[in-house]
């Protein structure tokens, strides 16, 4: 069991920095077409205070020749298997967009085997009671380039290269899949508090939507939102950082509870 556990955590978690004993743990997780390597600022920045940890989703980079998962749940549960049980180090996730509906479900996870998650900070994402359709993984590749370019996290130089294109369309889709056929199914609401992080201008999410997430926890709930887009955490990088750093600091041994 231990020998797959190992394997499980090697597969779907990537570290970039070496933390100090004991450093609370962030588990980030990437949105639509992301892969571990959109975290590697914010591990080079909270190093070594934070351990930073970054999931890898099958289908890309070095997973890139695994198949894509066919639902959120099916990514939860992987990144579910691949978390050790150390219960001396408290472990908080992070979410961007696709991302916050991925760790949702693994906090519920987590929280039905005993462990909840210390915090949950939820990122860019609609709350899952709010509902809409969305199709765009049914449309052709132009429209697929044009929804990802919309929402400006991607290099526009990128979007013109075919080859590359080529490499990140096939995951990409898979993503959008997942993401529009996602509902949210019965079952625990998670116990930690949630601080949710959204732009004022994200064209998937208003605030008022990001609000929703009020309603999954059983614990405290905080809402900050910052000038920008869907990828609003680039431009407010700072700003992201120290909230996720003072929140995290109350994780501290002797600090007390996140409140």
């Amino acid at each position: 069991m231990a020998d797959r556990s190992s394997a499980e955590h090697q597969l779907w978690l990537r570290s970039f920095h070496q933390p100090a004993p004991g450093a609370p743990r962030l588990l980030c997780l990437p949105h639509a077409g992301g892969s571990a390597s959109f975290y590697f600022p914010v591990s080079k920045a909270l190093a070594p205070a934070v351990d930073v940890l970054a999931v890898q989703y099958p289908g890309r980079q070095d997973r890139r020749l695994e198949p894509p998962a066919d639902s959120v749940q099916e990514l939860a549960q992987g990144v579910f298997r691949a978390l050790d049980e150390r219960e001396d180090t408290p472990l908080a996730l992070f979410g961007h967009s696709m991302g916050a509906m991925v760790g949702f479900e693994l906090a519920r996870l987590l929280e039905a085997a005993g462990r909840p998650p210390a915090v949950f900070f939820v990122s860019g994402r609609r709350g899952p009671s709010v509902e809409r359709v969305e199709n765009v993984h049914l449309g052709g590749d132009a429209r697929l380039i044009e929804e990802v370019a919309k929402l400006d996290g991607t290099d526009a130089a990128l979007l013109q290269d075919e080859e590359m294109l080529d490499l990140i369309l096939p995951a990409l889709r898979a993503d959008y899949r997942v993401v529009e056929t996602y509902r949210r199914t019965p079952g625990p609401r998670p116990s930690c508090p949630f601080v949710v992080l959204t732009g004022d201008a994200d064209p998937r999410v208003t605030p008022e939507e990001a609000r929703a997430w009020g309603q999954e926890t059983d614990g405290p709930f905080e809402l900050h939102v910052y000038p920008g887009a869907h990828f609003y955490l680039v431009e407010q990088q700072q700003a992201v950082l120290d909230r996720i750093g003072t929140t995290l600091r109350r994780l501290a041994p002797g600090a007390g509870a996140v409140a």
